[in-house]
């Protein structure tokens, strides 16, 4: 191969990885749009629209019978689901800061008066430290913006 040769082959190699360089850079870029403005919608819901909104994702990830209960009167709970055989009762809170002790004992309420086997609290935040305190003794599970997201993704 002559210096010629060599050269230009350095030259197509270096435009090559080049792009692929831009190509990868914009997929990350696209993906990380993508994710800021669902995280900026989820934010920015109501509560009622949160509620089926998880009650929607949830069915999407293997949850089955998901029921989204009234809006009052609903004994602390949000939604009814059931996946491989475990019932859920999960109470939504979508705050704008971390969720606090009372909606832990809401959940912890609604899985006893609806007879469910696990009793759930979840967020598009993240939660005090009494509330995971809280959980950790009444056995309520702590869903928070990081699982909502994970749910969001597969």
């Amino acid at each position: 191969m002559t210096e010629s040769q060599i050269f230009n082959l350095g030259i197509i190699l270096a435009v090559v990885g080049t792009l692929i360089l831009l190509a990868v850079a914009w997929v990350v870029l696209c993906k990380q749009f993508r994710h800021s403005s669902r995280v900026r919608r989820l934010d920015t819901m109501g509560g009622l629209d949160f509620e089926h909104y998880c009650a929607d994702l949830l069915a999407a990830n293997g949850f089955v019978e998901v029921e989204v209960t009234q809006a009052s009167g609903d004994y602390g709970v949000d939604i009814l689901a059931e996946k491989d055989g475990v019932t859920y009762a999960i109470q939504c809170k979508r705050y704008n800061n971390p969720v606090g002790v009372k909606a832990v004992q809401e959940a912890y309420a609604g899985r006893d008066f609806y007879d469910r086997m696990v009793g759930c609290v979840l967020t598009n935040q993240y939660f005090t430290k009494p509330a995971a305190e809280a959980a950790r003794k009444l056995k309520i599970l702590l869903w928070d913006r990081d699982f909502l997201q994970s749910l969001e993704e597969e």
